[in-house]
């Protein structure tokens, strides 16, 4: 959740617990919500959103899946690509 989608959360929250307007006040803002939720532009673009965000996600991992593998041949590259695990031990004594 972004800053400002959380102030204006928590704003709104607050307006409506702490308003002395009380529970008619409260039946206003709910039918405005319920207008604005149920807008079908605004479904549409909420959708739309959400698509955008699971492309930037799959476009993140693919990224991240590249990188893994740039970092696994670079290092197979270093231990000279035998297979085999490296004997830590003698390395560390050998220095």
């Amino acid at each position: 959740m972004s800053t400002k989608t959380g102030l204006l959360a928590g704003f709104a929250a607050g307006y409506i617990l702490g308003s002395k307007a009380g529970r008619e006040r409260y039946q206003q803002i709910e039918q405005w919500w319920n207008k604005f939720a149920g807008n079908p532009k605004v479904q549409q673009l909420t959708d739309r959103g959400k698509e955008l965000a699971g492309e930037a996600g799959r476009r993140g991992m693919g990224a991240v899946q590249g990188g893994v593998t740039k970092a696994s041949s670079a290092v197979r590259n270093r231990l000279g690509e035998t297979g085999e695990s490296p004997d830590w031990d003698s390395a560390a004594s050998s220095s």
